[in-house]
């Protein structure tokens, strides 16, 4: 086992105040509509839990997953999807809840792929997204819950370093794998 320390950047209770203020904004936008939120597997699940039962839209639920490693765990710029959505969205007001934003590539590939079915519309929350200016892939993102410069590893509330860490309830950042 990896002795990895780190250090705390975003505490449960700024995430937990910072999703009511999401969904408060999401609310105003799906008054009256049925939403179909589609959570990524598995880094947003713990964010998407929390949001959709922040919500008073009436909501159906769905997830899909996607791969950027390849075999030697290093990240590819391939995007590939390992599970697709179940439900019809064609028509549908479309909720896309993803864990981070960096460079952009699996962002604008799940954007991408869920146009193609034709969606009525398509809102993107993240919650974390890094500077933009390291983006290389464009893709949209209309509700940010934190801004984080950190450059290392992000980890907890559903990030994860080598499937640990998803488990805490802040996000912290790694300062150091011995």
């Amino acid at each position: 086992m990896l002795d990895i320390k780190t250090t705390i950047l975003i505490t449960e209770e700024q995430i937990q105040k910072k999703i009511k203020e999401i969904a408060l904004s999401l609310n105003k936008k799906f008054k009256n509509e049925q939403v179909i939120a589609i959570g990524t597997l598995k880094g947003a699940f713990a964010f998407y839990s929390d949001l959709i039962r922040s919500l008073s839209c009436r909501v159906l639920c769905d997830f899909c997953e996607t791969s950027r490693y390849g075999k030697k765990k290093e990240p590819s710029k391939e995007v590939k999807l390992t599970m697709d959505t179940t439900l019809n969205i064609s028509g549908k007001h479309i909720l896309l809840v993803e864990d981070i934003v960096d460079q952009g590539y699996t962002l604008n590939f799940l954007q991408s792929h869920l146009k193609n079915h034709n969606p009525l519309s398509l809102t993107t929350v993240v919650l974390i997204a890094k500077p933009q200016k390291i983006r290389e892939r464009k893709c949209q993102v209309d509700y940010i819950g934190f801004e984080v410069e950190a450059s290392s590893f992000l980890v907890g509330y559903g990030l994860d370093y080598q499937e640990q860490f998803r488990h805490l309830p802040y996000i912290a950042e790694i300062q150091s794998l011995n």
